[in-house]
């Protein structure tokens, strides 16, 4: 799997001091130019696929791009984190479209807490 930044669509998150995408980027591998308005992600091997950049892109740029082992030709899966959910779309390449949403999980619910650990 690899991401595709769509710099049509990326906008390095506006008048932001810094786009959504590399400040979550755990292994900061994202980052702007001055030259440029899009997000940059320089070495692609080096990008573990977390998707982290995918689910907290503002405007839906940054694709999660399946290989052809698991997907057709084209496919594409983009994410959308939303109040209480995030939505997955699986893009084909037909232009059909697969919508999943996942709830997200309130990590104050002490409903969620381990036996035994402690919030702190």
């Amino acid at each position: 799997m690899s991401i595709f930044i769509d710099e049509d669509i990326c906008n390095g998150c506006g008048k932001a001091e810094e786009a959504m995408c590399v400040m979550v980027c755990p292994g900061d591998l994202l980052f702007m130019k001055p030259d440029r308005k899009a997000a940059i992600l320089e070495r692609l091997p080096d990008c573990w696929d977390c998707a982290a950049c995918v689910k907290h892109c503002p405007v839906g740029a940054i694709d999660l791009k399946l290989p052809l082992e698991i997907s057709d030709e084209g496919m594409a899966l983009r994410a959308k984190v939303l109040h209480t959910r995030t939505r997955w779309t699986l893009e084909h390449a037909d232009g059909r479209q697969e919508i999943l949403d996942i709830p997200i999980a309130d990590t104050r619910d002490p409903s969620l807490e381990i036996k035994g650990e402690s919030k702190e």
